[in-house]
């Protein structure tokens, strides 16, 4: 059974609107400890939700599509309505897009950090993010990935590698507490989806399949400048792939891949900004 998500504010105050803050890998709704309580603190009512997988064995195939459609259970459990904005990082935001792009009216506005949408990825097969994206190759091969991702020092080391100079001491022992041998292969389950059709969830084939598109809705992008996860040698021209109008989208120079985290009051400050544009 999937654990309730971290919540900030009053989530019951449906006066207020709602925004849902949704972790990427290998992370936990505690990514969202700098970021949920300001939003709450300007109105919203935040709901930090697991991703499948991530709190308990799932039992069932998952990919991103899976992740879509939680975020999308989420969004008509706690009474979204226009004004509710989808917060998304890594995972989270590849799952954004299914979800804004399967149901555009869930949401009023997107947000997405650190992974843009598939066609601005152009760069992908480069040598420089091919080295970049060994964790990805390497997680095809079922029953040695596992035990290695694990092992000690492996996810501290992603983590060193992906936002440069960040401590990441309290994200990993939060993510320990939550993964382990039961469920490692729920939570790298949607890489494998990716590249095998026999790994993919056959019930959210059509979210799944939505994630590959452009958001139709406003949505501010934030890429960091020393990401070490997606670098920006491998991301084209950002502005045409988010057509909405009052779509914006950035690089943020001294931030890397968890860049809510690297730089917590600069991007909740240009969150809010943006946010504050009708």
């Amino acid at each position: 059974m999937s654990s309730p998500p971290a919540v900030f504010g009053d989530l019951d105050d449906r006066t207020r609107p709602l925004a849902v803050l949704v972790h990427g890998f290998p992370d936990t709704p505690f990514t969202w400890r700098h970021l949920g309580p300001v939003l709450a603190e300007h109105g919203y009512r935040v709901a930090a939700p697991w991703l499948p997988g991530y709190d308990a064995p799932a039992g069932r195939p998952i990919s991103v599509g899976t992740y879509a459609r939680h975020i999308l259970d989420t969004a008509e459990r706690y009474g979204a309505d226009e004004r509710a904005v989808l917060i998304g990082h890594d995972w989270g935001a590849q799952a954004g897009y299914g979800a804004v792009v399967a149901q555009p009216h869930a949401f009023g506005r997107f947000v997405a950090l650190a992974v843009p949408p598939i066609a601005a990825l152009s760069g992908l097969f480069g040598y420089r993010q091919l080295k970049r994206s060994f964790y990805v190759w390497f997680i095809q091969q079922v029953g040695l990935a596992e035990p290695a991702l694990l092992a000690p020092g492996f996810w501290e080391s992603l983590w060193a590698d992906w936002s440069p100079g960040y401590d990441a001491t309290a994200d990993v022992e939060e993510l320990r507490r939550h993964v382990g041998p039961d469920n490692i292969a729920d939570v790298i389950a949607p890489y494998r989806a990716s590249f095998q059709p026999d790994f993919a969830d056959p019930d959210a084939a059509t979210e799944a399949e939505a994630a590959a598109h452009p958001p139709p809705v406003p949505t501010l992008y934030l890429h960091g400048r020393t990401d070490g996860a997606i670098g920006v040698d491998a991301i084209a021209e950002l502005s045409g792939h988010f057509p909405a109008p009052g779509s914006s989208a950035e690089i943020v120079d001294d931030a890397g891949h968890f860049l809510h985290l690297e730089r917590p009051d600069p991007i909740a400050e240009r969150i809010l900004d943006w946010l504050a544009v009708r």
